[in-house]
């Protein structure tokens, strides 16, 4: 975007090959108002899959969760599951497409002003030419200008890609996940597939808290199957493909939010401004719109400082509220405490079903709540066109 409207633009990469790094990730209609303003919304949706409406349910056989994205009354929208490859992947490519300068094996510790600018400081001690702005987009551990990592949450998860037939008795268009109270929790989210001939994948995960990763690892794989089975039987034809420990990655959350959102000629975008656990799935979305809202408020801005505090203006509210409300409900899906899943389950899962407060759900849940997107100029993107889209690509003589 930046480059499109006429900036030099020089990325700085940590890895010697740019690489992503995760399972699945869920693109909500607000993150996908985004790409389609870049016009990638097409390529990315054939590689990802169509999600319906998160299920969620306790050990009991008790709804716990029931989001589906019609309760919008927006036309045809739904969710895409998507592996992070594959978000990563269009977006890369279209940068590499659009002559950006990519600079890999770059490690930045900090920043600094000097005469000509701000200038990165990276760990073997050299230092960048100086540039106009230096954007953070560097995660929740961020170090560049008090940034530093902070608010790890007690719980993660552990995340897999696990290849999946026509034949398997997954629901295909649902998120789903089943809980034990809110210390145990195991999901299923199907994501598409990374390449014209690959499978079809699904991104499965398991709740573990931070301090029993160690423990986990050493723990036998069956002993932790018969865990996860025990819980949701019908999750086995999944395990049976987790052959070891290495199969699976654990997963980090920190709950996060900088105290300078900007600074002279520095901007924070995602999670190196705000990070939050997965609970509402709005990382990359909110990522995407920061993303926007950066372009948008240099593009306005009558000098390059009032250009970062309108990008910061135009997102802080949504930022705030979206941070709240996930801290508000993490609780209730992660969690030790015995008192918010009883809540969850008797209170606020009969609630959801009524009409207007299944609407803010869906709200919430799209990433919709606050009306973000005509802050931005955006609107949600035509999802009949999306939806004949990925039915195209997976009609494909090449598709399986």
């Amino acid at each position: 975007m930046l480059h499109r409207d006429g900036h030099r633009v020089t990325l700085y990469e940590r890895f010697e090959t740019p690489r992503p790094l995760g399972s699945g990730l869920m693109i909500q209609p607000s993150g996908m108002a985004v790409l389609d303003g870049l016009e990638l919304a097409h390529q990315v949706a054939r590689r990802g899959a169509r999600i319906d409406a998160l299920l969620g349910i306790e050990e009991h056989g008790r709804t716990a969760l029931d989001a589906p994205y019609a309760k919008l009354g927006i036309d045809g929208v739904f969710g895409l599951g998507i592996h992070r490859a594959s978000l990563f992947g269009v977006l890369f490519e279209a940068a590499q497409a659009e002559g950006l300068t990519i600079l890999t094996g770059h490690e930045v510790l900090s920043s600094e002003l000097c005469a000509a600018g701000r200038c990165l400081v990276f760990a073997d001690g050299s230092r960048s030419r100086p540039h106009d702005l230096i954007v953070d987009a560097s995660g929740w551990a961020s170090r560049i200008e008090g940034g530093e990592g902070q608010g790890l949450l007690p719980f993660g998860a552990l995340w897999a890609s696990v290849p999946v037939t026509g034949d398997d008795p997954h629901a295909r268009n649902l998120l789903e996940q089943r809980y034990r109270r809110a210390s145990q929790m195991v999901g299923v989210l199907p994501i598409g597939s990374r390449a014209d001939d690959a499978p079809q994948e699904v991104a499965f995960f398991w709740s573990l808290p931070r301090e029993d990763h160690t423990r986990w690892c050493d723990t036998p794989l069956d002993a932790w199957k018969d865990e996860v089975r025990a819980l949701w039987p019908q999750a086995d034809f999944l395990l049976e493909r987790i052959s070891t420990h290495d199969d699976l990655t654990f997963a980090r959350y920190a709950h996060r939010t900088a105290r300078k959102a900007h600074g002279e000629r520095l901007i924070r975008i995602g999670d190196a401004w705000h990070s939050a656990s997965p609970q509402l799935g709005q990382g990359a979305n909110m990522a995407l719109l920061d993303a926007w809202g950066l372009a948008l408020g240099l593009r306005e801005g009558r000098t390059l400082a009032e250009g970062i505090r309108n990008a910061n203006l135009w997102r802080r509210d949504h930022v705030a509220l979206y941070q709240a409300v996930t801290a508000a409900f993490t609780p209730l899906f992660q969690s030790d405490a015995a008192l918010w899943p009883w809540l969850r389950d008797r209170a606020m899962a009969p609630l959801s079903r009524l009409g207007p407060v299944a609407r803010v759900q869906a709200q919430l849940m799209s990433g919709l709540f606050g009306w973000p997107l005509p802050m931005l100029g955006l609107d949600v993107p035509d999802y009949s066109a999306i939806a004949a889209s990925m039915a195209a690509r997976a009609s494909s003589p090449d598709q399986s």
